[in-house]
């Protein structure tokens, strides 16, 4: 048996940043109320900073792990990340975890993305020998810590767990390399587990790790409501916003050869319902997590089955976002056999 399957499932929801304060201490009580395991706090481009919203889930929460998905090097020096990360622990009482990926869209700010592969392992390199207080420094090519360096301040952990966020085979080395978890982002494919289970060991092999030690994070777009027509339409329109960036990563897809130019069309004039329209059925349930409790339990089953570590449940979770956890506690969790 590997390291991950000896491992019990967790499920957790993704939230954007996007939200009042309060609001976050609200979903993330009532998700653990309900069984859910983790609470993540996506970091997307021009979107509120997530630390803010993810002290307010440390305080408003007692079990739950919590944590970046993900932050960037790019826009957020290590430094800062490793200060982030280590207030977060420690208004957790340890239960954080680092989240880092290269992003996406930077050119938008004006940010280039040079040897990204490299950004992510410096960044990781960085933070960790800041947090361990050792005071050997990091010698890297991006990012470098003096010899003698210390943080003036108490921590919660010296080491808390690491995920990388990547669709792609060096990414996944990386993570079996230096990562506990890699997460998928944007997908809900069972065939993606196995693909990326195969690059893992790639790098798990390198670093003499066994196989199986990073577990496999998979998370979409969920919308779960008794309306199944009313959830599918909603989750069409989400997966549109975002099919092009993310299918052409997946290389268990092959969508008509029209279908992204339609949808790319579509979006440049504003019409994001007749975007989702073109959203075939079986695409949709590779990018997105939609429908009744029970289609949406099925599709996380397929994903635990597959020999996932964590399902992750993303915004907007329903039409209604409350409605949508109430749902996912009381009608989807209790049909997982994980």
């Amino acid at each position: 048996m590997s390291a991950a399957s000896a491992r019990r499932v967790e499920i957790g929801i993704g939230l954007q940043s996007d939200k009042e304060p309060g609001r976050y201490a609200q979903i993330a009580s009532r998700a653990e109320a309900l069984g859910i395991d983790v609470v993540t706090v996506f970091s997307d481009l021009l979107y509120q900073p997530p630390v803010a919203p993810l002290l307010e889930v440390a305080k408003a929460t007692e079990r739950v792990r919590l944590g970046v998905a993900c932050w960037n090097p790019y826009t957020l020096h290590p430094y800062e990340i490793a200060g982030q990360l280590a207030a977060l622990d420690r208004a957790s009482g340890g239960r954080a975890y680092l989240g880092l990926a290269k992003g996406t869209w930077l050119d938008a700010i004006g940010l280039g993305q040079p040897t990204p592969l490299r950004a992510l392992e410096d960044a990781a390199g960085f933070i960790r020998a800041l947090l361990s207080g050792d005071g050997e420094g990091y010698e890297g090519r991006m990012f470098r810590l003096e010899p003698g360096v210390r943080l003036r301040y108490a921590l919660e952990r010296p080491d808390p767990p690491l995920l990388i966020g990547s669709w792609g085979p060096r990414g996944a080395e990386l993570a079996g390399r230096i990562a506990d978890e890699i997460k998928i982002g944007g997908s809900a494919n069972p065939a993606m587990v196995g693909v990326t289970r195969e690059r893992l060991a790639v790098g798990e092999a390198v670093a003499g790790r066994p196989l199986g030690s990073v577990g496999v994070v998979l998370g979409a777009v969920t919308v779960v409501s008794l309306d199944r027509t009313a959830a599918r339409t909603h989750a069409r329109r989400q997966v549109a916003m975002y099919l092009d960036a993310i299918a052409a990563l997946d290389p268990t897809v092959t969508l008509p050869e029209d279908l992204l130019p339609r949808i790319r069309e579509l979006l440049r004039d504003g019409d994001e319902e007749a975007a989702g329209r073109l959203v075939p059925s079986d695409v949709l349930d590779l990018f997105a997590f939609s429908g009744t409790p029970d289609d949406v339990a099925a599709q996380a089953q397929a994903l635990i089955d597959a020999g996932v570590a964590r399902v992750e449940f993303g915004t907007p979770l329903g039409i209604d976002e409350l409605e949508g956890l109430e749902l996912l506690g009381t009608r989807v969790l209790p049909q997982l056999e994980r």
